[in-house]
Protein backbone atom coordinates (compact mmCIF):
# COMPACT_ATOMS: atom_id res chain seq x y z
CA UNK A 1 0.00 0.00 0.00
CA UNK A 2 1.53 3.36 -0.99
CA UNK A 3 2.13 6.07 1.57
CA UNK A 4 -0.47 8.85 1.77
CA UNK A 5 0.35 12.10 0.01
CA UNK A 6 0.32 15.49 1.68
CA UNK A 7 -3.01 16.31 0.03
CA UNK A 8 -4.58 13.15 1.42
CA UNK A 9 -3.37 13.96 4.95
CA UNK A 10 -4.65 17.54 4.76
CA UNK A 11 -8.06 16.64 3.32
CA UNK A 12 -8.55 13.83 5.82
CA UNK A 13 -7.51 15.94 8.82
CA UNK A 14 -9.71 18.87 7.81
CA UNK A 15 -12.64 16.52 7.30
CA UNK A 16 -12.20 15.01 10.77
CA UNK A 17 -11.94 18.40 12.49
CA UNK A 18 -14.79 20.15 10.70
CA UNK A 19 -17.17 17.20 10.69
CA UNK A 20 -16.59 16.62 14.42
CA UNK A 21 -17.31 20.26 15.20
CA UNK A 22 -20.40 20.32 12.98
CA UNK A 23 -21.85 17.10 14.40
CA UNK A 24 -21.19 18.14 18.01
CA UNK A 25 -22.81 21.53 17.45
CA UNK A 26 -25.80 20.12 15.58
CA UNK A 27 -26.46 17.23 17.94
CA UNK A 28 -25.84 19.25 21.13
CA UNK A 29 -24.81 16.05 22.89
CA UNK A 30 -23.06 16.18 26.23
CA UNK A 31 -22.81 12.49 27.09
CA UNK A 32 -19.55 10.61 26.76
CA UNK A 33 -21.14 7.97 24.56
CA UNK A 34 -22.52 10.57 22.15
CA UNK A 35 -19.15 12.31 21.84
CA UNK A 36 -17.44 8.95 21.26
CA UNK A 37 -19.88 7.99 18.51
CA UNK A 38 -19.47 11.37 16.82
CA UNK A 39 -15.67 11.16 17.05
CA UNK A 40 -15.63 7.67 15.54
CA UNK A 41 -17.98 8.74 12.75
CA UNK A 42 -15.75 11.74 12.00
CA UNK A 43 -12.65 9.53 11.90
CA UNK A 44 -14.35 7.13 9.50
CA UNK A 45 -15.44 10.02 7.30
CA UNK A 46 -11.92 11.48 7.33
CA UNK A 47 -10.45 8.13 6.34
CA UNK A 48 -12.96 7.81 3.51
CA UNK A 49 -12.13 11.29 2.21
CA UNK A 50 -8.38 10.70 2.46
CA UNK A 51 -8.60 7.45 0.53
CA UNK A 52 -10.75 8.86 -2.27
CA UNK A 53 -8.42 11.78 -3.05
CA UNK A 54 -6.93 10.98 -6.47
CA UNK A 55 -3.44 9.53 -6.30
CA UNK A 56 -0.75 10.77 -8.68
CA UNK A 57 -0.49 8.65 -11.81
CA UNK A 58 2.47 6.28 -11.99
CA UNK A 59 4.32 6.52 -15.26
CA UNK A 60 4.64 3.25 -17.09
CA UNK A 61 7.63 2.52 -19.27
CA UNK A 62 5.97 -0.28 -21.22
CA UNK A 63 4.82 2.07 -24.00
CA UNK A 64 8.30 3.52 -24.47
CA UNK A 65 10.15 0.20 -24.61
CA UNK A 66 8.51 -0.78 -27.90
CA UNK A 67 9.75 2.35 -29.69
CA UNK A 68 13.26 2.35 -31.17
CA UNK A 69 15.89 4.07 -29.06
CA UNK A 70 16.94 6.45 -31.82
CA UNK A 71 15.37 7.42 -35.12
CA UNK A 72 17.30 6.76 -38.33
CA UNK A 73 19.35 9.65 -39.72
CA UNK A 74 16.79 10.49 -42.46
CA UNK A 75 13.93 10.84 -39.99
CA UNK A 76 15.75 12.85 -37.34
CA UNK A 77 14.86 16.58 -37.39
CA UNK A 78 17.71 18.99 -37.96
CA UNK A 79 17.98 21.52 -35.17
CA UNK A 80 18.39 25.18 -35.95
CA UNK A 81 16.63 25.12 -39.32
CA UNK A 82 13.10 25.70 -38.10
CA UNK A 83 10.43 23.86 -40.05
CA UNK A 84 12.60 23.08 -43.09
CA UNK A 85 12.96 19.37 -43.83
CA UNK A 86 16.44 17.96 -44.08
CA UNK A 87 17.68 17.78 -47.69
CA UNK A 88 17.47 14.33 -49.23
CA UNK A 89 20.35 12.88 -51.20
CA UNK A 90 19.49 12.33 -54.84
CA UNK A 91 20.79 9.20 -56.61
CA UNK A 92 23.44 9.96 -59.20
CA UNK A 93 22.57 8.66 -62.67
CA UNK A 94 25.03 8.43 -65.51
CA UNK A 95 23.77 8.55 -69.07
CA UNK A 96 25.47 6.26 -71.57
Amino acid sequence: MPRPTAAQLVYGSCTVIFSTLAMLLLSQTSSGLGVTVIALAALALGLLVAMTVPLPKVRTTEATTDAPAEAPAEERPVRGRGAEPAPQEQPVSTAL
